[in-house]
């Protein structure tokens, strides 16, 4: 019975966690974000992205503690997996077996993920850290679904008189984004589905690091060997392949401690127990502890290193004329968010979580197509500006990468500055009146200046030009802007 409530406890656990994350990619009013913002920020790899020591420790001690803990109850990827897992099972009970744990394979992804984060090599830190590939999968699938819900809730509320609800705009964040959610989301779907925790165990170098201190944790499985009959019912439902009925041992760097196992011995040969320091009862598993010692004083200082180095309608004017998309100018410099501080701290740590992208209420930020940065965050300005006032992108950013600032300070940062382009400006090629951009300009670096002949054109004061690109949003030049935004690798304050 106690072994029961050890696993519902952890099972409930897991569902509020995993509602938590998956809030954050859904909630397109700022709320949620503001309350449960912290739930990202407790993910193991972002944590260690941002130097986070309280929340590394935290995650270590527990680990420590209760085994591997945080990949059953806080890993969104892993609370998902389970899911598949468990429908599984519903289709076929006991079918799970053990089997040797596939080491060169998890230390190599470890190594290959270490050497990327020191190497800078974003594109294949995006694809391994398994909170950043659950948050695509959210954003990516998920969030077109809710947004339907919620205009079809908003349409039938204002059929009734009542405003609780307003309509929102969805937008495609990109075709490669949304394909390696799909790729990402079908391949866990059928690994879980068949074989448990088969990514888990192999591939995912968070699961890999926990798997060295789990194996010295307090708390862990024991198999009693005097009341075993070898029935192997607790192997046969262990998704993560790690009881070896023939040896009684427990392969500790892959429990994931979800105590599944506990209520299918009926001879109460397994129990979750206080073992401390005491000796194991097996000399394999003894000579497979001292060994894996050498293995984690090795993963740690690598470890430690590598922690301190459109599809959008065409909308119609009044029904007479088709106003044509704007199209993305072809700046030499990315434009990163305020509070990034340079393109090289953004692309040192950003795991491509797609957190950003899915805050940012003026659709601004977008997942970048070029392979050395793949789906990191960019600002381009087709379809909003990056406003003063809002700040929710270094609000919610979990790993550092955005850092957090307030609107005072993001009004003095300057990520990139304005350049006119003559041969586009309305004034110019069409003779009438504009200075749009210079009516809009919240930091007043634009004046329009006599031309010459008879009309006033923009004249941009780099200087003051904090790269919001409000000018360029607002141009009313087609397809191209009149004046856009030219990155900075590295902002400053002014």
């Amino acid at each position: 019975m106690a072994f029961n409530k050890l696993k519902t406890t952890r099972r409930i656990l897991a569902v509020v966690s995993i509602i938590l994350v998956t809030g954050l990619f859904l909630d397109f009013t700022g709320t949620w974000q503001s309350i449960f913002g912290w739930v990202a920020k407790i993910q193991f790899l972002p944590a260690l992205l941002s130097l986070n020591v309280l929340v590394i420790a935290g995650l270590l001690i527990l680990t420590l503690l209760f085994g591997r803990l945080y990949c059953s109850v806080i890993c969104p990827l892993g609370i998902m997996q389970d899911g598949f897992a468990w429908l599984g099972r519903k289709a076929k009970k006991n079918r799970y077996s053990f089997s040797k744990s596939k080491n060169i394979l998890r230390y190599g992804m470890l190594a290959v993920m270490a050497m990327a984060v020191i190497a800078g090599i974003s594109s294949l830190v995006a694809l391994l850290a398994p909170y950043s590939a659950y948050g695509r999968i959210v954003s990516s699938l998920l969030q077109p679904v809710w947004i339907w819900g919620n205009n079809l809730l908003a349409s039938w509320a204002e059929t009734h008189d009542s405003y609780a609800f307003h309509e929102v705009e969805y937008w495609s964040k990109g075709t490669c984004v949304l394909v390696v959610a799909v790729t990402t989301l079908a391949i866990l779907a059928i690994l879980a589905w068949r074989n448990g925790r088969t990514y888990c165990n192999t591939i995912c170098p968070v699961g890999t690091t926990l798997g060295f201190l789990s194996k010295f944790s307090l708390f862990r499985v024991v198999i009693d060997r005097s009341k075993c009959v070898d029935c192997k019912l607790c192997s046969r439902n262990c998704k993560s392949a790690c009881i070896d009925i023939a040896d009684h041992r427990i392969d500790y760097s892959r429990c994931v401690t979800c105590f599944d196992c506990l209520d299918k011995c009926h001879k109460g040969a397994l129990s979750y127990k206080y073992v401390g320091l005491s000796p194991l009862n097996n000399s394999a598993e003894k000579k497979e502890i001292d060994g894996s010692r050498r293995q984690f004083l090795s993963a740690t200082a690598v470890i430690g290193a590598t922690a301190a180095m459109s599809a959008a309608d065409k909308v119609v004017d009044g029904g007479l004329a088709t106003i044509v998309d704007k199209k993305k100018p072809n700046r030499k410099t990315h434009i990163v968010p305020p509070g990034a501080i340079s393109l090289r701290n953004l692309h040192q740590h950003c795991t491509a979580c797609q957190l950003c992208v899915s805050v940012c209420p003026n659709e601004v930020l977008r997942p970048q197509t070029a392979m050395e940065n793949f789906m990191q965050p960019e600002s381009s300005y087709e379809r909003g500006y990056c406003r003063p006032e809002c700040t929710k992108c270094s609000d919610v950013c979990p790993t550092g990468a955005i850092r957090p600032i307030d609107t005072l300070d993001k009004s003095s940062i300057q990520i990139g500055h304005a350049v006119w382009v003559k041969d586009n400006c309305i004034p110019l090629t069409d003779g009438v009146e504009c200075g749009n951009c210079a009516r809009h300009c919240p930091a007043g670096a634009i004046s329009m200046v006599e031309s010459g002949n008879g009309v006033k054109i923009p004249a941009v004061n780099t200087e003051r030009c904090i790269g919001c690109g409000a000018c360029e949003n607002l141009c009313p030049s087609r397809p191209f802007s009149a004046i856009y935004i030219e990155g900075h690798e590295n902002h400053r304050v002014i």
